[in-house]
């Protein structure tokens, strides 16, 4: 049978250029083609495709469908881990989206790219004096990637070392993602140990765990189970005197609080851009930072490319924006390139510069001020619950905090929470057993007063319930 009897006039494949292809191949009919699929598993029925609709009724029968789904924005949801919820300015989406900016592609050809380059320009400009260092790329994929690419660097820099140390608190998908990185040049990632109490680091295992085949040490600050690292400087200082790099993991809004990495020696700075003005869309696309400090040994190691402005060299001066670092050796190096970024989530990167500048300084300021206060207030609100602990690890904490539960699973108040249109944290029991049944909760400046108390309360009474 033919599969294209129906001359269709918008689709190229007709039943002579069929023919010809199936003459080519020494078959006479479709069926030959699908010889090798036996005949139970061949559909010989029409495919049941329903007839075609206007736009009006198919935009209907969307709405429809979306109306099913519970938007996140309702302040009713408390999960992050690692994609979080926040209030994204008009002028983001409005002028991110101009069709100037919605492109794909690299910025190869600057002679048509300035606006672009320049709007990248300044993305890298503001997040390098976020980070406090000197040099930020434009941009890396994910946080998870910006870590792999990290710790590759650190042993580019330091040759012939070859172990990446990490907090046994990493996010477990970011360790993952890892060690698909590292394998394949020889590195090993060895996890260090964290203090009961504080959750920082164990400084008596890092120094255990330091020799001189470390090229680098990762440290997170806040940590992804949102907890803050109380001693930032001595890791820093021992890793230094030990000769590696340190590596730290931030988050940008917090920095309206914390102190940039750059200012407790970090070498290398990565973080997850996706609050930064980029909705969790389901998961993603995200956006990997990565920066490091003012040292040609260090950039011309970095992935990814940079954005340089330069000028003419005769009055009157003009600027124009350039790839000032843009390796093509990806192309050709293959698997011994310094790194395969490529193409990336430029739109992503566009609105990170947008939101940063739409913000301004006293506005993270005030904005990682409220997320602070709303998280405290939350894990407070729900420690004062007979059987539960929050949060369970760590002492000062920023947006995300662990939630443990006695005599309860925590899938189990998880399911109920659902069933009373509260999406709770992450359940944490698998990742991290030894903090028992427990869960990742995240609070932002969605969240209402009012809307963390409907929380406890529906905590209070699920608790209650499950553990008589």
């Amino acid at each position: 049978m033919c599969i294209m009897a129906f001359r269709h006039p918008y689709i190229p494949m007709t039943p002579d250029t069929e023919r010809e292809m199936l003459e080519s191949m020494g078959l006479k009919t479709f069926d030959d083609l699908l010889v090798n699929i036996p005949e139970k598993f061949r559909l010989r029925r029409p495919l049941d495709i329903p007839h075609a609709h206007t736009e009006y009724e198919v935009v209907a029968r969307l709405r429809e469908l979306a109306s099913k789904n519970s938007p996140a924005l309702n302040a009713k949801v408390f999960l992050g881990a690692g994609a979080s919820l926040h209030y994204i300015p008009a002028t983001v989406t409005a002028l991110a989206e101009r069709s100037e900016f919605v492109t794909s592609y690299t910025s190869y050809q600057p002679e048509i790219s300035q606006g672009m380059l320049q709007t990248l320009f300044e993305y890298q400009s503001m997040l390098a004096e976020l980070l406090g260092v000197g040099v930020v790329n434009s941009s890396m994929y994910d946080m998870a990637t910006s870590l792999g690419e990290a710790a590759r660097m650190t042993a580019r820099v330091k040759k012939k070392r070859t172990r990446f140390l990490v907090p046994d608190t990493i996010n477990p998908t970011h360790l993952r993602v890892l060690r698909t990185f590292t394998e394949p040049i020889g590195v090993k990632v060895d996890t260090i140990l964290h203090e009961p109490g504080s959750g920082g680091m164990s400084l008596a295992d890092l120094d255990s765990k330091l020799g001189e085949d470390v090229a680098g040490v990762y440290v997170e600050n806040p940590s992804y189970l949102g907890f803050l690292e109380p001693q930032v400087d001595r890791i820093a200082e021992t890793v230094h005197n030990a000769g590696a790099l340190l590596v730290a993991g931030v988050d940008v809004l917090s920095l309206g609080l914390l102190r940039p990495p750059g200012e407790y020696g970090a070498d290398i700075v990565i973080a997850e851009g996706q609050p930064l003005g980029n909705p969790v869309s389901f998961g993603g696309p995200l956006l990997g930072v990565f920066g490091c400090r003012d040292d040609r040994k260090l950039i011309y190691q970095m992935p990814g490319r940079l954005v340089g402005m330069t000028t003419t060299k005769e009055e009157p001066l003009e600027r124009g924006f350039v790839l000032t670092l843009s390796a093509r050796e990806q192309h050709i190096r293959r698997e011994k390139a310094t790194s395969n970024i490529c193409s990336n989530q430029a739109l992503m990167a566009v609105r990170a510069a947008v939101y940063l500048a739409t913000m301004g300084p006293e506005g993270l300021r005030e904005l990682a001020t409220t997320i602070g206060y709303k998280s405290n207030y939350a894990a407070r609100r729900l420690n004062e619950i007979d059987g539960v602990t929050a949060p369970a690890i760590g002492t000062a904490i920023w947006r995300d905090f662990v939630v443990s539960f006695e005599n309860v699973s925590a899938k189990g108040v998880h399911e109920d929470l659902l069933q009373r249109g509260i999406h709770g944290g992450k359940v944490l029991t698998d990742d991290f057993p030894e903090f028992g049944e427990s869960m990742l909760f995240s609070v932002t400046e969605i969240h209402s007063k009012q809307d963390i108390d409907s929380l406890v309360e529906a905590v209070d009474e699920i608790v209650q319930r499950r553990g008589a």
